[in-house]
């Protein structure tokens, strides 16, 4: 894929854009970077564009700032997770990403995997602790069935927050204590001994795949955005033919759950080389260490362009609508 390839560029009838950013989720901090760097993107494109924090204004003073459409930067719950994308439809403002539906999704981890599971994609095996019925005597039988190594994560929570890689019933039940923290409903998921990969899809075409290696446990907030040590490699390493077999699973992933416009599906592979899919992302990260902007440059896609890419999703689903 080649910046030739994306849909035309939006250069004429942009109109005001605004800049969705921060919020109030727990990611608020990422938000704020990434949100930031597509603000200065825009401006150096010479385009009429405002940040705007949801968290500081109403959402309806974007109708007084006579906005035409919005980017969505605003990760976690309140901008990833379908609520925005409702409420800016019902102000008439079109926006980037994914509708309602696939932001919803996309968020719940658990029903990603149940959707991809009723289709036959590749996901590694799973349980549920709901808070309101959990029993901590439960945790061995868990162990046992998912291998003795469980990765545990708050289902609708993003950036790795939450979560924690486990090798015992201790800890286990350690862990989905912390986790019910963000959310009632936790996922236990069999741990996958393999690289990790991910792979950015961008107007229904998939971007060259990242592999990423740490030294941490396993690729956690301070492996994503804080340390140094974290290494990414793109191209990943694989073979020809596997690059294309995972680039089809992402994309096939992607719109399995009604993804839209751009978006990100992670992925790990067993010592047998099997994919497993991890997890959708409808507004990942645009900071200088996240990924899309990395397999973009891949790509021959530079950052500016990147973001006017996504922007022009906005169009799509103004079409879409009307």
């Amino acid at each position: 894929m080649s910046n030739m390839d994306l849909i035309k560029f939006p250069s004429d009838g942009v109109g005001k854009v605004a800049v969705l950013l921060g919020g109030d989720s727990a990611e608020r901090e990422v938000s704020l970077n990434s949100g930031n760097a597509v603000l200065q993107a825009l401006l150096r494109k010479g385009l009429n564009a405002i940040g705007f924090d949801p968290a500081e204004r109403p959402l309806t003073d974007l109708l007084e700032e006579k906005v035409d459409r919005v980017i969505i930067m605003l990760h976690g719950r309140g901008g990833e997770d379908g609520s925005m994308q409702g409420a800016l439809q019902l102000l008439g403002i079109p926006y980037t990403g994914s509708s309602v539906l696939g932001s919803a999704l996309a968020m719940d981890k658990i029903h990603t995997k149940q959707v991809w599971q009723s289709l036959g994609l590749p996901t590694a095996k799973y349980k549920i602790a709901d808070k309101r019925h959990f029993e901590a005597g439960s945790c061995s039988a868990i162990m046992s069935e998912l291998g003795n190594e469980v990765m545990v994560k708050p289902a609708r929570e993003g950036s790795s927050i939450g979560m924690a890689r486990v090798t015992s019933a201790k800890q286990l039940e350690n862990a989905i204590q912390d986790a019910f923290n963000y959310d009632n409903q936790v996922l236990l998921e069999q741990f996958i001994d393999g690289p990790e990969f991910t792979v950015a899809v961008l107007q229904e075409q998939a971007l060259p795949s990242i592999r990423m290696s740490t030294p941490h446990t396993f690729y956690d907030y301070a492996a994503k955005y804080q340390d140094n040590t974290t290494e990414y490699f793109c191209p990943s390493g694989l073979a020809d033919d596997q690059e294309t077999k995972l680039a089809e699973l992402a994309s096939l992933a992607f719109s399995a759950i009604s993804g839209s416009g751009w978006g990100r599906i992670d992925v790990m592979q067993d010592k047998t080389g099997q994919f497993f899919l991890l997890e959708a992302n409808t507004v990942p990260g645009m900071t200088e260490k996240s990924l899309v902007p990395k397999a973009a440059q891949v790509a021959g896609i530079g950052f500016d362009d990147l973001v006017l890419a996504i922007l022009h999703t906005s169009f799509e689903e103004e079409i879409a609508r009307s």
